[in-house]
């Protein structure tokens, strides 16, 4: 029976989190500009913007070049959440399924989290958890959380 694992990060924002979250609403392509050595590309192939059912393409580099057919599989304006999921590309190499959820809590006035949850099945037992994307995760929820709070 194969194993889905689970890894969570969480990241305090001070941005208002409906400004946090309307970014990968409505202006996900800019990340390329404010993360370039990590975000090189990214195209809507099928949509006209961020809803369930889209299909987006990424080239990144975490560490090594690689690209992804992103699905948007879920996008929940109440609960501000985007649920990502990965139907072919590098990452699956090494995973039988990959997806990624974001949500955006506002803990109190000022204050809100930013909440990344990555869904996994390893390809085979040597293959790591994928600790590296997490760890991106956090390090663009910090430098967006920065970039929305100056503008």
């Amino acid at each position: 029976m194969a194993e889905i694992a689970r890894l969570e990060a969480q990241v305090e924002i001070n941005s208002p989190a409906e400004k946090f979250y309307g970014f990968f609403r409505n202006k996900m392509h800019h990340l390329v500009q404010m993360f370039p050595k990590n975000v090189k590309s990214f195209q809507l192939l099928e949509g006209d913007s961020i809803r369930p059912g889209c299909l987006t393409h990424w080239k990144y580099d975490l560490g090594s070049p690689m690209t992804a057919k992103v699905k948007i599989e879920d996008v929940d304006e109440e609960d501000m959440t985007i649920t990502f999921n990965v139907v072919q590309g590098d990452v699956l190499r090494f995973y039988k399924s990959f997806k990624a959820k974001l949500q955006v809590i506002r803990v109190h006035t000022g204050i809100s989290s930013a909440e990344w949850t990555v869904e996994f099945e390893k390809a085979n037992g040597s293959v790591p958890d994928p600790e590296h994307y997490v760890d991106f995760a956090v390090k663009m929820s910090k430098g967006l959380d920065a970039y929305l709070c100056k503008n």
